[in-house]
């Protein structure tokens, strides 16, 4: 299958960077290891959120929900944190015109709960709850307000008709919940984990609410997974090993830095799974995201002058003539030369070149990853490039990707500290 991105990694050699291709061999060499182990054992439960990709069996059921709930609202609002919402984020850059408007919510904050629930919104507002495990203390909170609103505005009949739940199987507090409300839930499976569960239902059920094409954003991933087992493609281990031995060459901070405002939801979803996946026993790198070519302003110093301790994923489309053009005889007029007759991509393009060369130029490991356009197709490749860069990394520097102990043990704290104030 061919696939919609390509990956570029001459700009990780050098003797400023200190890195040569046999030096990387070793690595590439265990990756291969794990690349076997996991065409081996694919189907096992643990693999579930790369296999989906594979599925087509699921999604006709979704479309029917997703068209019922973009006929009857005009705003949807997603309550998930983490995993159960960056992904749907990520998508919804790419949202239809004429269809209802995603609102996220990941982050709890009292003034913006306030906001959400004004009574003149609650008519066409639909609630999607997100939680794996059905237990989430932010998420509940939430829940639990609207539910509280939405009675005291349209009534307790309606609850049943403005509220869809996801959660795993069993008998966790959202699927009690449903049953007393008389929602709608859906089953979040068990074996995929939030952050990875982009591909599934978690992601896909919002994109198609926001009319796009679920079955393309399969089809990317499918290709990126189809062509790692068939060793057509080697790119996410090329950069699992790259991103490791950088690592121990010093440089244990990783920036994705992403060329247009359509890339932000996405840089997040990078974030969330490099961190969660890969930050245990001491293991793992930072991820940093950040979004060109506004943080050309605000952090290339830091940079390109700041320790150098920095290794660099450039995320660029194809820029050269998109957008308006700036008018020639005024830009002339000014003494703006440059800019007569250029398009706004043309300035684009050329800032993310110029940014990546001077990044290599100082001694900066840079990675350049391109599409020709942002879609449905290029959005499922990099969710499955950068899942399957997750694993092999965590095969070599011998961490679970899937597991997070250290996230648990604050859960519980917080909700020690919450019982102790009443």
């Amino acid at each position: 299958m061919s696939l919609p991105i390509q990956q570029d990694i001459s700009g990780c050699f050098g003797t400023s960077v200190g890195l040569t291709e046999d030096e990387l061999q070793p690595y590439l060499q265990r990756c291969e290891e794990a690349r076997t182990e996991f065409a081996n054992e694919l189907n096992q439960s643990r693999f579930s959120a790369y296999t989906i990709a594979r599925r087509e069996d699921d999604l006709s059921a979704l479309a029917s929900i997703a068209e019922d709930w973009r006929k009857r609202f005009s705003r949807i609002v997603l309550f998930g944190t983490g995993g159960s919402s960056m992904g749907a984020r990520a998508l919804a850059v790419l949202a239809k015109e004429g269809g209802p408007k995603l609102s996220v919510h990941d982050n709890l904050d009292p003034d913006v709960m306030a906001s959400v629930l004004v009574p003149n919104k609650l008519a066409n507002t639909g609630f999607l709850v997100v939680s794996k495990s059905g237990g989430t203390g932010e998420i509940l909170a939430q829940t639990l307000t609207a539910i509280a609103a939405l009675r005291k505005t349209l009534g307790q009949t309606a609850l049943k008709n403005h509220f869809l739940f996801i959660s795993e199987p069993g008998d966790g507090v959202l699927r009690r919940l449903s049953r007393e409300i008389g929602a709608c839930i859906l089953d979040h499976d068990p074996n995929i984990g939030g952050r990875f569960s982009v591909l599934s239902l978690v992601g896909l059920l919002p994109a198609l609410m926001l009319g796009l094409d679920a079955d393309a954003v399969r089809l990317g991933a499918r290709a990126v997974l189809e062509n790692t087992l068939q060793k057509s493609d080697s790119s996410p281990a090329i950069g699992a090993a790259l991103q490791v031995i950088l690592r121990d060459k010093g440089f244990g901070q990783s920036v994705l830095l992403a060329y247009g405002d359509n890339f932000s939801g996405f840089t997040l979803w990078y974030r969330q799974l490099w961190a969660e996946s890969l930050g245990k026993n001491g293991q793992g790198t930072t991820p940093i995201n950040a979004l060109g070519p506004v943080d050309q302003h605000s952090q290339l110093q830091l940079y390109l002058d700041g320790p150098q301790d920095k290794q660099f994923t450039v995320l660029s489309l194809a820029q050269t003539g998109r957008g308006p053009v700036v008018d020639t005889q005024l830009a002339n007029s000014l003494g703006a030369n440059y800019l007569a007759g250029c398009a706004i991509g043309d300035l684009v393009g050329a800032m993310q070149t110029a940014t990546a060369e001077t990044l290599v130029g100082n001694g900066r490991p840079v990675r350049r990853m391109t599409a020709g356009t942002l879609n449905e197709e290029v959005l499922g490749a990099l969710f499955m490039h950068f899942m399957l860069e997750t694993l092999f990394a965590a095969h070599l520097m011998g961490v679970n990707p899937f597991d997070q102990p250290a996230v648990e043990e604050c859960k519980v704290l917080a909700r020690q500290y919450l019982r102790e104030t009443k």
